[in-house]
């Protein structure tokens, strides 16, 4: 340890070295590197602590040139105009806009510099503001003030490129051609996310990609399954393969929420809301679209939440999702969004609307898509107390041609469901009573691909029945109902062929007293899930509808979810963490048998794979069918073989537990002889384990509990 001078000391020593200590500067005073002298710092436990990081690029930086030449007094009204055309992109940091000034002139030169928070934000301004025109002498050029130094190293000479040679991606369907014709599905729970194969024949998930912290909130599928999109606050991510799953691009949008995927996948919609500075405004809502590959904003719509909260339902702060709804079929040529008194269409050539105006329908409350062709389905309820009746609209886009309409009346509210074919449209109308005290239901039905639309009306026995759910049979002609009163509704199914006539709607059985609220039909149809969720519990009852019979019943407890995988020949029960307890899945046949069940804490979701469409024509499937027990030799002797190997497994599972129980035994046995002499003793000197060799005797043993004495008089 250093020794400690005192202050007396030093002055004594500085006047025999006649030092005048009030002239020396003591914070001049530099020790030689790496000596202390055995003083140690207070600083010194500092040194220990993670160093500080700077941000040493300029990445949230952009450079604005073309900007107007003006003298000083106008200096602040061109800055008011660049701060209000950037700060609508993202937020521009305090001191963040700069723009040089000419000494000898004192005017601006003609280019500014922008500080955003974010390099994301920045590169978003470059991205939508390049080429932006401010009036006909000045249209913007935008760079990073990154990519100047890259400028400025352009050679004077061009000089031939360098080719480089082509190295071909992962093929993103090449997960289509597992050899065992599985399929995937993703997973989230706790912080991890998950993509495994569905191996039911080992009755067990198979790994393909784990990742911590991969999303910040959710994942979702493209709708062909070729992406796997994450959200995080500086925007969307899409990542694709079979099993590395590589991030193929980035979207930058700050604080995103919600994302949807055009149905061909070629574009994705973005969606954020940002609080306003003022409480009495709504919230500030930014919509992107991207196109998918290039990652490029090809439209983006901004405004108040209330100009976005027109029909539809979910979203966040009041704004129904999806905003805009894309056509039908994988084109992806127009989407549309509902406004006031308006359908806007738009087409994806240009990102504007058709013929540059809207649709007018006076109080549209709500529209849809045909799932295959480019026909919108319109509702507008009653208007003037009943005046001007309620109707339902079918438009062809783009010539607007309004192709059928039916007027309803009484009308108390009214969904639309699409058949998957774009064949069917059924209308839910509820309508008033006369007495306008209470409602009842029926359909309107409307036979798209005949002629002029025909539209029938469906009823049903009891008009009084509330409509529990409705769900059409994919790619079929028959729908089913849930009706009447929980908790024990009936389910009815229908169907739009009436045995040789192809034109009439017919009852095809009434199943009573289910305890169902929610309907699952398999992606090929045939097959349904009659499901209770929430109040009833988890009640499944698996029913084949070309039989009307039920396959099996079950239960999977606090059940949250039921999906379908993409094939029909697999189901997925789910508990997400709505529910603290039971959270995890169950996998199941089509046929109703529990194939797996896995547990998982904070279960988020389960999503799985989707397919493609089939190349397959329509009767190469039929004849696929028609032949399957040629096929399916192939597979049965493949199925075999894998049921001998789990037999092998079961056997060497026997076997080691066999093995383990006699290793047990071999070991009690040691002990037992190791205690003999011990026993011996206990049992006074008699050797013998055998119980057979002793006598049982009955020993009484008495014992004198109390003594009391009492005086008894005789009188």
């Amino acid at each position: 340890m250093a020794e400690v001078v005192s202050m007396d000391e030093i002055r004594a020593t500085a006047a025999r070295l006649d030092i005048d200590l009030s002239s020396l500067d003591l914070d001049s005073i530099r020790l030689p590197p790496g000596e202390d002298f055995g003083v140690i710092s207070d600083d010194e436990d500092l040194k220990g602590e993670d160093p500080l990081e700077f941000d040493a690029g300029f990445g949230n930086i952009i450079v604005v040139d073309n900007l107007p030449v003006v003298p000083k007094e106008k200096f602040d009204k061109l800055e008011g105009v660049i701060r209000k055309i950037y700060s609508q992109i993202g937020v521009i940091k305090e001191d963040g806009l700069w723009m040089p000034v000419d000494p000898e002139t004192q005017k601006t030169q003609g280019y500014c510099f922008i500080e955003y928070n974010t390099p994301q934000e920045a590169e978003l301004a470059k991205e939508k503001t390049n080429g932006y025109k401010l009036d006909r002498s000045h249209i913007f050029a935008v760079n990073m003030f990154d990519d100047i130094e890259k400028f400025m190293k352009v050679p004077d000479e061009w000089a031939t490129p360098e080719t480089k040679p082509y190295t071909p991606g992962e093929n993103l369907q090449k997960w289509l051609t597992d050899e065992k014709a599985r399929d995937q599905f993703v997973i989230r729970a706790g912080t991890d996310t998950e993509v495994l194969w569905n191996d039911a024949r080992q009755s067990k998930p198979e790994l393909v990609y784990k990742r911590s912290y991969w999303t910040e909130s959710f994942v979702q599928w493209s709708p062909l399954g070729t992406y796997l999109a994450t959200v995080h606050r500086q925007g969307a991510a899409v990542w694709g393969g079979a099993t590395t799953f590589n991030r193929l691009m980035r979207y930058a949008h700050p604080q995103v929420k919600l994302i949807d995927f055009s149905p061909g996948e070629k574009f994705l919609v973005t969606y954020s809301s940002h609080e306003p500075s003022n409480p009495r405004d709504t919230h500030r809502v930014v919509i992107n679209i991207f196109d998918v590959r290039t990652g490029k904003v090809m439209r983006d719509f901004k405004g108040s939440a209330d100009e976005f909260a027109i029909g539809g339902t979910g979203g966040v702060s009041g704004v129904s999702w999806p905003v805009f709804r894309w056509s039908g079929g994988r084109d992806d040529k127009y989407f549309a969004r509902i406004g006031k008194n308006v359908i806007s269409v738009y087409e994806t050539e240009t990102f504007t609307l058709i013929d540059k105006k809207s649709i007018k329908v006076e109080n549209v409350m709500d529209f849809s898509w045909s799932p295959t062709d480019p026909i919108l389905a319109l509702f507008a309820p009653e208007l003037g107390g009943g005046n001007q009746p309620a109707r339902v609209s079918l438009v062809q886009i783009p010539s607007k041609e309004e192709l059928r309409q039916k007027n309803l009346f009484s009308v108390s509210d009214c969904k639309m469901y699409w058949q998957s074919n774009g064949d069917y449209l059924a209308v839910k109308v509820d309508r008033y009573t006369k007495t306008k005290k209470s409602t009842y239901t029926g359909f309107e039905l409307f036979r798209i691909k005949e002629r002029d639309i025909p539209i029938e009306v469906l009823e049903l026995e009891n008009k009084n029945d509330k409509i529990i759910s409705f769900a059409w049979e994919p790619k079929g002609h028959r729908f089913a109902v849930i009706h009447g009163d929980s908790p024990r509704p009936d389910v009815s199914f229908y169907s739009m062929r009436s045995g040789t006539n192809t034109g009439r709607v017919s009852k095809l059985s009434t199943i009573r007293g289910k305890q169902a609220n929610a309907l699952y039909w398999s992606p090929g149809g045939r097959f349904i899930i009659l499901a209770g969720l929430k109040g009833f519990n988890g009640q499944l009852e698996f029913y084949n509808v070309d039989e009307l019979e039920t396959m099996a019943t079950a239960e999977h407890f606090m059940a949250t979810d039921v999906e379908w995988d993409p094939t029909g020949r697999y189901v997925v029960t789910s508990v997400t963490s709505v529910h603290e307890m039971e959270n995890g899945f169950n996998v199941w046949s089509f046929n109703g048998k529990l194939l797996y069940r896995i547990m998982k804490d904070h279960f988020f979701q389960f999503l799985w794979r989707p397919r493609p469409p089939s190349f397959l024509s329509p009767e190469k499937e039929e004849e696929i069918a028609k032949n399957l027990k040629k096929y399916s030799k192939k597979y049965e002797a493949e199925d075999q073989d894998v049921s001998l190997q789990l037999s092998e497994q079961d056997r060497e599972k026997r076997k080691m537990l066999k093995d383990e129980w006699e290793r047990w035994v071999s070991e009690w046995k040691r002990l037992h002889e190791e205690q003999k002499l011990d026993r011996q003793m206990l049992r006074d000197g008699e050797a013998s384990d055998e119980e057979e060799e002793y006598e049982a005797k009955e020993v009484e043993v008495e014992e004198l509990l109390d003594v009391s004495e009492e005086v008894i008089s005789f009188d």
